[in-house]
């Protein structure tokens, strides 16, 4: 039920930012006006999963854990009201029909990607994981080869050509795979090893949330004096930089230690979202403004899955091997396999085994956090350096992009 659930969650969550980014871009012509438009968006959906946790924890305080599915209805319920008396609506000439094959291929690839890997990370290479990535792999190529076919595809591949686009779409679903392969980890960390309330772990996630929303704000006079790829270059260096200090967690300073080095890569990671984001609705012509604000809103879709089955199952990996050799041969097999699973299950099984074996599986979780983090901070690294090269012209090609369509529309 619960993933049934959230798979209609997904499906209405995901006309949200397609369509909102499409109203953005045929709304806001002038690049500083949509800059900051999209600054504003950014900073919407930051406040929105930083407020999230803190909302939900104090729900669980009270009520029962149902309850945090709740908040949303009213939001929504506001939304059915006024949406269609103050929003404005755009439409494509030719919008095209919807190709169930390619949605069927697309689904697919991803499920059984994101299976395999998590598989993997729990009984190795073995026939079933590596039979799902197979087939994942290959229902990517299939969509990818009908896409070229279709005069009318699902997603348009010729967006790509651009360099820009392309790069700017790297560094989307890099951030996105670091926020939330790191973001699923801390929070884990926060509550399972350090013992904070869903509610205090919550309030915790201020800090960085705060510099977020400073840093996207900030955006838009930055663009007007830095070239966009020196800008994404240098906030994936912050980031960088913030999770090697989150790879540094373990001691007594552990809380301060993923609370600053959170808010030094949130300070450097959202201003790539905005500006990345920018740079692809401006690359495309207003026409399929809504397809490049889906690819946009997809690929970083896409890397949050990909993050936390990544990291996440990179964290498993280590945690499980480490917890694996200091389990006594005595202890019950239902603690035992608890143990082994998830830290959440070690924690659940306390009673049932001695306490030095709780602090080894959190230690191990600790060394799955380092690692995924480092790992996080070496990527990004590599993707700034990409995103300095290949991006140091770009704001004359978005200009150049406006003015273009300017003359076409005129």
């Amino acid at each position: 039920m619960v993933i049934a659930g959230r798979a209609l969650l997904g499906v209405a969550g995901a006309t949200l930012a397609p369509s909102t980014l499409a109203l953005i871009r045929n709304m806001f012509h002038d690049p500083q006006q949509r800059t900051t438009a999209i600054s504003v968006w950014v900073m919407s959906f930051v406040v929105g999963a930083g407020i999230g946790p803190l909302i939900g924890g104090a729900l669980l305080e009270f009520f029962w854990w149902g309850s945090v599915l709740l908040i949303g209805l009213p939001v929504m319920a506001l939304l059915l009201v006024l949406g269609p008396r103050l929003l404005p609506e755009y439409r494509a000439p030719h919008p095209g029909r919807l190709d169930l094959p390619s949605t069927t291929m697309a689904l697919l690839a991803v499920l059984a990607v994101i299976y395999g890997l998590k598989q993997t990370a729990v009984d190795g290479l073995v026939l079933l994981p590596s039979a799902s990535l197979v087939a994942g792999i290959l229902a990517g190529v299939l969509f990818v080869r009908r896409q070229r076919r279709l005069a009318q595809p699902l997603i348009d591949l010729h967006l790509f050509a651009e360099r820009t686009m392309l790069v700017s779409l790297g560094a989307l679903a890099l951030v996105m795979v670091v926020l939330g392969g790191i973001s699923y980890l801390t929070v884990q960390y926060l509550q399972l090893v350090l013992g904070l309330s869903p509610l205090h772990a919550g309030l915790w996630t201020l800090p960085p949330l705060a510099a977020g929303i400073v840093a996207t704000m900030l955006t838009p006079l930055a663009v007007r004096r830095v070239s966009p790829g020196l800008l994404i270059g240098g906030g994936l260096a912050l980031a960088a930089a913030g999770y090697t200090v989150v790879g540094q967690v373990g001691g007594d300073s552990s809380l301060t230690v993923v609370v600053v080095g959170l808010s030094v890569a949130f300070a450097g990671l959202l201003p790539v979202s905005t500006v990345g984001v920018d740079i692809i609705v401006a690359a495309a012509p207003p026409e399929r403004t809504g397809a490049a604000s889906a690819i946009s809103e997809t690929t970083q879709e896409l890397g949050t899955a990909l993050g936390i089955a990544l990291l996440g199952s990179l964290a498993a990996a280590i945690y499980r091997g480490q917890v694996a050799h200091a389990i006594p041969t005595g202890d019950p097999r239902g603690a035992a396999e608890a143990i082994q699973d998830t830290l959440g299950g070690a924690t659940g099984a306390a009673d049932q085994f001695p306490t030095a074996l709780l602090a080894i599986a959190k230690e191990a979780f600790t060394a799955g956090l380092q690692t995924a983090a480092l790992t996080s901070a070496v990527a990004l690294a590599g993707m700034a350096a990409v995103a300095m090269i290949t991006l140091r012209h770009s704001r004359a090609d978005v200009c150049m992009t406006d003015q273009t369509q300017s003359l076409r529309r005129r």
